[in-house]
């Protein structure tokens, strides 16, 4: 099976830490985000990475190599400007059918197998893989007649949102919409495809998720992670070859 890291972003949220190292090399205890990720593919059985860097590239390639240690095979698209989130697949050729594409900032639990299985078994040509993400409103809401008087008053409510995890699978044949050089991020690039006809569809998970955008979000699952003694991330031997 087929992936793609797009590891191209530089990080700017989450300075300083990103003064010298890029994103995805940040690390959760001792180890990279982005190994922990790549092994984890290699323990559910992918066998070949398409890296998409830009933002020191230098150091990606020099941390993760040609994959082997991970038990992969990685290839490298090497981005000359950056083209956002969906815009460097369309210079990614020679992908099998279907592929996983996810952002190198993402930490999740998720059962990529299961993932996988459930686009195969649909007839989608995409599934978004989406989460309940819950956010508190510290302060009072006020639902108002027309007339302006109080109708409701709704003090520090509880907000229950889904949300796309940075975790997408495709039919390969979708990126033949993307020129080449077309900067293009990913919300865009689906809706594109679903005003298309294109049916796509969502994959619901219950499962540990922290998307590392920001300091506190890095902040938070360094802590988490750590109290759970990364219980839910294969151990640096996972998915090396025997």
């Amino acid at each position: 099976m087929d992936a793609v890291i797009l590891a191209g972003g530089k990080g700017e949220r989450l300075q300083p830490y990103t003064a010298r190292i890029p994103k995805p090399l940040l690390p959760i205890g001792d180890t990279p985000i982005l190994e922990i990720v790549l092994r984890q593919l290699a323990r559910s059985g992918f066998e070949r990475v398409t890296l998409a860097v830009s933002h020191r590239a230098d150091l990606i390639r020099a941390v993760c190599g040609g994959g082997e240690r991970f038990g992969l095979e990685i290839r490298y698209s090497q981005e000359e400007r950056p083209l956002s989130t969906a815009g460097p697949l369309g210079r990614i050729t020679g992908l099998g059918n279907p592929c996983l594409v996810m952002n190198a900032d993402v930490l999740t639990s998720l059962d990529y197998a299961s993932l996988i299985d459930a686009h195969a078994k649909s007839a989608a040509s995409a599934t978004i893989a989406v989460c309940e993400r819950r956010v508190r409103l510290d302060l009072g809401v006020i639902v108002r007649n027309e007339d302006g008087t109080l109708r409701d008053y709704d003090e520090k409510p509880e907000l229950r949102h889904t949300v796309a995890m940075g975790i997408n699978v495709f039919d390969p044949r979708l990126f033949a919409a993307i020129g080449r050089e077309e900067v293009l991020d990913m919300p865009r690039f689906l809706l594109r495809l679903m005003r298309s006809g294109e049916i796509i569809r969502t994959f619901e998970t219950d499962a540990l998720w922290f998307h590392l955008a920001r300091r506190d979000d890095y902040e938070r699952a360094v802590a988490e992670l750590d109290a759970l003694n990364l219980e839910a991330l294969p151990s640096r031997n996972a998915g090396l070859p025997s």
